[in-house]
């Protein structure tokens, strides 16, 4: 398996169960709010972490992980605000809530460990 495609994969699953969801919200103002913001803020990860395996330098991984990590956190937030409000019950969400979670910490480390790298290579 090449290298971060599994987190890829992970991603692109995650992904996928943001559209199931986001179709399975009831169709009212409320609804179609969410399913409108957690759709793209669900979805783009997998793009912005595609993009950052063909980065051009450390800098723009760093970019675009950074892209990445900011919609992982709006999702989260969506998905806890549709927990909290009952809009969907908490435990058909919470496990993907957990996931968005464990992503986020993902794309945080490797955020930090690439400033840890270009940083090195800056002080040489």
């Amino acid at each position: 398996m090449a290298r971060g495609q599994d987190i890829e994969d992970r991603l692109i699953t995650f992904a996928v169960r943001i559209v199931t969801l986001c179709d399975n919200l009831p169709s009212s103002r409320t609804g179609n709010h969410f399913a409108g913001q957690l759709l793209r803020s669900g979805t783009t990860p997998a793009a912005h972490y595609a993009e950052a395996r063909n980065a051009e330098s450390n800098r723009d991984f760093i970019h675009k992980m950074k892209l990445g990590l900011k919609e992982l956190n709006e999702s989260r937030i969506w998905l806890r605000i549709l927990m909290e409000a009952n809009i969907m019950p908490a435990a058909r969400l919470h496990e993907l809530h957990q996931e968005c979670e464990q992503l986020c910490r993902i794309f945080g480390a490797s955020i930090t460990t690439a400033k840890a790298k270009r940083a090195t290579k800056n002080a040489k």
